[in-house]
């Protein structure tokens, strides 16, 4: 008897061990992947597809879906808008609460019109709460017990990063730069602007991230572009659909990487050192055109924007045409589906889930907008081996889109806390949820 046991189990465990490799080894699914087969545009209509999931927030006792052995909770609820997280050092946790500024996308005429009405039905057309929050676990039990305002009176601010006794943060228009002292729960003191960031009246992706060198010197800071495929004009896109570096102490910046038509979250990967973004497409050239993607972030490297995508695939809107940049496009890494809005980006440097997460990316896909089906609306996991993709995506927090149609939360940013668990900022549930392995 006690061998047929032993034999079950270890049938089990086989079986276990090869549904984990077949997770991270099978097949791609369409619009995934390092080399991803690329549909022919389909022909422009004047006004684009709309698909949007209306808002329906989270009711008592509902939440996501953790993918199977982990599990979900609330780390923070009641939140207003809740965008961006950045972890400090004793494990405080800060939340930007923010939303589009109110002078944005001006002159975006009878399309903008239709779109920002169907991004009020998504719960993304309220006021700006302007706001950071810090979020305290003191006692360690995978619950905020408290939160305070912790700077106010900015605008739209979005990414955060702390320099040793110096947080910066990302408005819409500058990055400023604060006075932090360890465990305080609120900055009362005006931030000093380090730099002025492209903004303006159009300001079409008014995102805009931050990212501190390991050696504490640089910033890196996401610009996205003025535009779909630069119907504003290239001169409106001028310094933007860029990562930009800067110089803390001389305060001078110069265009890192171009061509990136909406990047947002960025990270370093621990096994290359490199650092890595994702970033969001254009529209209009069909359900399945283009696809959102993960790549590292080459030092003046141009990836194709507006001109061609993913490498030398020419979009024909575009008049006219810089074949010489088109030639020179950089070929993503690896393609993340089309219109999932990926958003956030963390590389896995925890100890408390399993060894294979270890140095791979999670990704916050806010979700679509403009394709059916939907895609997105959830955090997928890309397991990476010597700092590169290494296998199809997969599902870690999902059930955002309810029976009946309605986005009852839309994930954003991502990050890993003090404990190893993974943070995610839902802006419709105006929650944090925290993912962690399930009790055993």
């Amino acid at each position: 008897m006690k061998t047929r046991t032993k034999a079950i189990a270890r049938g089990v465990a086989v079986a276990l061990m090869l549904a984990s490799s077949a997770a991270i080894s099978g097949d791609y699914a369409p619009g995934f992947g390092p080399d991803p087969a690329l549909p022919a545009p389909q022909r422009r209509s004047l006004m684009p597809t709309v698909n949007i999931a209306p808002a329906k927030p989270w009711q008592q006792g509902q939440k996501p879906n953790a993918a199977p052995g982990f599990e979900v909770t609330a780390f923070a609820t009641g939140l207003d808008h809740p965008r961006w997280l950045a972890t400090l050092p004793n494990g405080d946790v800060l939340v930007a609460e923010s939303n589009a500024p109110a002078q944005h996308d001006e002159n975006a005429g009878l399309k903008g019109f239709v779109v920002k009405k169907m991004m009020k039905r998504a719960g993304a057309a309220m006021p700006s709460p302007d706001r950071i929050i810090l979020l305290r676990d003191a006692d360690g039990d995978g619950i905020a017990e408290t939160r305070s305002v912790f700077i106010d009176k900015l605008h739209s601010p979005f990414g955060m990063a702390l320099v040793g006794d110096q947080l910066y943060v990302a408005n819409t228009d500058a990055i400023l730069r604060f006075k932090y002292e360890t465990g305080a729960t609120r900055i009362d003191t005006p931030g000093e602007k380090l730099i002025d960031l492209p903004a303006g009246d159009i300001n079409h992706h008014w995102t805009k991230n931050l990212i501190a060198s390991r050696d504490g010197r640089k910033l890196y800071v996401t610009i996205g572009s003025n535009s779909n495929a630069a119907e504003n004009g290239i001169d409106a896109e001028n310094g933007r659909a860029a990562i930009m570096e800067v110089d803390i102490e001389s305060k001078q910046a110069r265009l890192f990487a171009t061509g990136l038509r909406n990047p947002n979250g960025m990270a370093w990967q621990p096994q290359s050192g490199a650092l890595w973004t994702v970033v969001n497409e254009r529209d209009e050239l069909g359900t399945d055109l283009v696809p959102d993607y993960l790549t590292s972030v080459r030092d003046g490297a141009f990836y194709g924007w507006p001109y061609s995508y993913f490498g030398q695939h020419v979009d024909e809107r575009v008049k006219p045409q810089r074949a010489d940049l088109v030639q020179s496009a950089i070929v993503p890494d690896y393609a993340i589906g089309a219109h999932t809005a990926s958003l956030g980006l963390a590389f896995y440097d925890g100890q408390a889930f399993p060894a294979r997460y270890r140095d791979g990316a999670f990704i916050g896909q806010h979700g679509s907008w403009n394709r059916k089906p939907r895609s997105g609306y959830k955090v997928i996991f890309v397991p990476f081996s010597d700092g590169k993709p290494a296998g199809p995506p997969e599902d870690i927090l999902t059930g955002f889109i309810s029976s009946d149609g309605h986005a009852l939360g839309r994930p954003v940013g991502v990050a890993v806390d003090g404990r190893g668990a993974l943070l995610v900022a839902d802006d419709v549930g105006n929650t944090v949820w925290r993912v962690a392995p399930a009790a055993k």
